[in-house]
Formats: C-alpha cells, sequence, structure tokens
C-alpha cells in the first residue's frame, strides 16, 4: 500500500512538472506580448489534457489580449469552476463581460441563498471535500472521547465536540456537493458568435424575440436538432442555433 501511494504521489508529481514544462514556452510568449502564439501553446497544451484553473486563465487572458472576448470569458467561467475562490480570475472576467454588449440586469436572488453560494465558493470542490473528511474524523476521535474518558468533563468536551464536529462535517460535505454539482454543470454556455438573434421557436423562419452578442452568459434547458432553448439573467426565453454557443 506504501509503495502504490508514492508511487501515485510521483506520477501526479511528474504530470504537474510536466504540464509546468509544457506551459513555460507560452507563459514566455505572452510576457513578450506574442499573445497570437502563447494563445497556440496553451491551447495545444490543452488539447493534450492537461486542463487546469492556471491553464483555462492563462488561455483566457490570451483571448482577451487577441480581442476574443468570447472565448476569453468561456475559459474565465471554466477556470472558475477549478478555483471558484480565485479574485483574479473574477476580476478578470468582470473585466472581459465589460467589454459586451448585452446589458441585462439579473433577477435577485434571496439574500441569504447570495450569502450561502458567496461562502461556498470561496474553495473548490476538493478544498470543501478534505475540510468534510477532517470534519468527521474529529467527529469519531471526539465520539471515542465521550464513550471512554474516565471524567465526567471529559465526557461532556466530547459530547458537545461530537455535535459541533458532526455539523461541520454536514455543513462542508454540503458545500462540497453544490460545488461539484456547479462545475459538472453542463446547462450553462457562453455566446460564441458575433450576433445571434434568438427565436420564439426551434425554426429559422420564427419570430425574432431578440439578439444576443458575443460573450453573453446563457443557460441551456432544451435541445431540439441543432437548437437550444435558453434562458438569459433576466429571465426571457427563447431559441438559437447551438453552434452559436458553447458549453462551459
Amino acid at each position: 500500500m506504501k509503495r502504490l501511494i508514492i508511487t501515485l504521489v510521483l506520477l501526479f508529481g511528474l504530470s504537474a512538472l510536466s504540464a509546468q514544462e509544457g506551459a513555460a514556452p507560452a507563459d514566455t510568449a505572452y510576457i513578450n506580448g506574442d499573445y497570437h502564439a502563447a494563445l497556440e501553446m496553451y491551447e495545444r497544451i490543452l488539447a493534450g489534457g492537461m486542463g487546469s484553473a492556471k491553464l483555462y486563465y492563462n488561455l483566457a487572458n490570451a483571448c482577451f489580449k487577441e480581442g476574443q472576448t468570447g472565448r476569453a470569458i468561456l475559459f474565465y467561467h471554466r477556470a472558475l469552476r477549478l478555483a471558484p475562490g480565485s479574485d483574479d480570475i473574477r476580476y478578470n472576467l468582470s473585466v472581459a463581460e465589460a467589454r459586451t454588449k448585452d446589458r441585462i440586469e439579473e433577477i435577485p436572488a434571496f439574500f441569504l441563498t447570495e450569502w450561502v453560494r458567496a461562502v461556498r465558493r470561496t474553495m473548490s470542490c476538493t478544498a470543501w471535500s478534505v475540510l468534510s473528511l477532517a470534519a468527521l474524523a474529529f467527529a469519531l476521535g471526539l465520539f471515542l472521547l465521550y464513550l471512554l474518558a474516565p471524567r465526567l468533563s471529559l465526557r461532556k468536551a466530547g459530547f458537545y465536540g461530537t455535535a459541533v464536529a458532526a455539523a461541520l462535517f454536514v455543513l462542508t460535505t454540503w458545500f462540497a456537493a453544490g460545488e461539484r454539482r456547479e462545475m459538472l454543470d453542463d446547462s450553462q454556455a457562453v455566446v460564441m458568435a458575433a450576433s445571434t438573434a434568438v427565436k420564439s421557436s426551434p425554426d429559422k423562419s420564427a419570430t425574432d424575440l431578440f439578439v444576443l452578442h458575443e460573450g453573453t452568459l446563457v443557460k441551456i434547458s432544451d435541445r431540439l436538432e441543432g437548437w437550444c432553448e435558453i434562458t438569459i439573467a433576466d429571465g426571457k426565453k427563447g431559441w438559437l442555433e447551438c453552434r452559436t454557443i458553447e458549453r462551459i
């Protein structure tokens, strides 16, 4: 078992090292202002299956410098799914979104829901999972203290400590599940076309309801023969061609 763990650590270490070595020329090109070359190199690394929050972030920055606002927003969102607590990613995303043409007022959520979501997004799914396991270990240890401690004061501490640790375990597990659900959500997409008409039905001859532009975030609710039913932040719905958007 010990040998297996050491082997896995070495493999992950070598993978991370190779990813860093592969990204070094792209980073150099970006620093030197050759954003087109950096963009191509980052895309090759991504195609090789070495995706990470840092890689998506760097790729988004290169896209933004090249004037590809829609792709920049797409990759910033992908980076945020892996590193939801990154202030740098959120700031750059806000700068990119300020370049978009559509100004859509988002329907405000209940303040408690927003607060819980903000707390949950301070860490990734992996970090919440680690905290969850740590809380579970503390709960089990304190429960043993409650069962085995010879003194009443220690047994009381074990009992109340178990209750607190168990509550933390439930909370962190819930946060981890929420982050995982959001990370795997394939219903969100970004408009990639310069502009696209949103139709009343999945038909090119249908009535135009409104027009969306590159970089706008949409939520896919249905698909039908190359058409996607989408909802935007203000609640408006319609159909557009799936080829004009790309899922996060």
